[in-house]
Order: structure tokens, then C-alpha cells, then sequence
């Protein structure tokens, strides 16, 4: 399941695990929240109970959503003439 809202200066997308209970332990919800320039993620840790926050640039975000779908190797995106 997962949740999108539209706020002023951000989309925020919430990611929720919904794993069958008999599996591998659920995962804290994700927030992703994309700004004008970048991307954050961030999830609940607790282990250190504390939350994890990660951000990529727009163009590490382009590759990210570009490697899930090519097989193993080194890539260079190029942009489209």
C-alpha cells in the first residue's frame, strides 16, 4: 500500500510494508518526498531508534530508476537529442 500527497513545495510518498505476517519481518513505513531539486527518503530505524534520512539528486534518482531495469555492468545515461 502506499499514500501521495501533494504539499506545497513537495510530493511526499509513503510506502507501507503489508507483508504476509508469517514472512520476513515488516519494514518501518518509507517517506519519500520529492522537492524541486532532489529526492529524500527516510525510515524509522529501531534498532538505534532513530530515523535513517537519505537524499539523491534528480539525476541519481534518473539512474536509479534506469538501473532496475538493466542487467549487470557500468552505464553512463546520456540525454536525448
Amino acid at each position: 500500500m502506499f499514500t501521495i500527497e501533494h504539499d506545497f513545495d513537495a510530493t511526499v510518498i509513503t510506502l507501507v510494508d503489508e507483508g504476509a505476517p508469517t514472512a520476513e519481518a515488516l519494514r518501518e513505513d518509507v517517506i519519500i518526498t520529492a522537492f524541486e531539486d532532489c529526492v529524500t527518503l527516510r525510515q524509522h530505524d529501531p534498532q538505534v531508534n532513530d530515523e535513517v534520512v537519505i537524499t539523491l539528486s534528480l539525476s541519481q534518482l534518473r539512474e536509479l530508476a534506469a538501473a532496475l531495469n538493466l542487467p549487470e555492468g557500468s552505464y553512463r545515461l546520456r540525454a536525448k537529442s
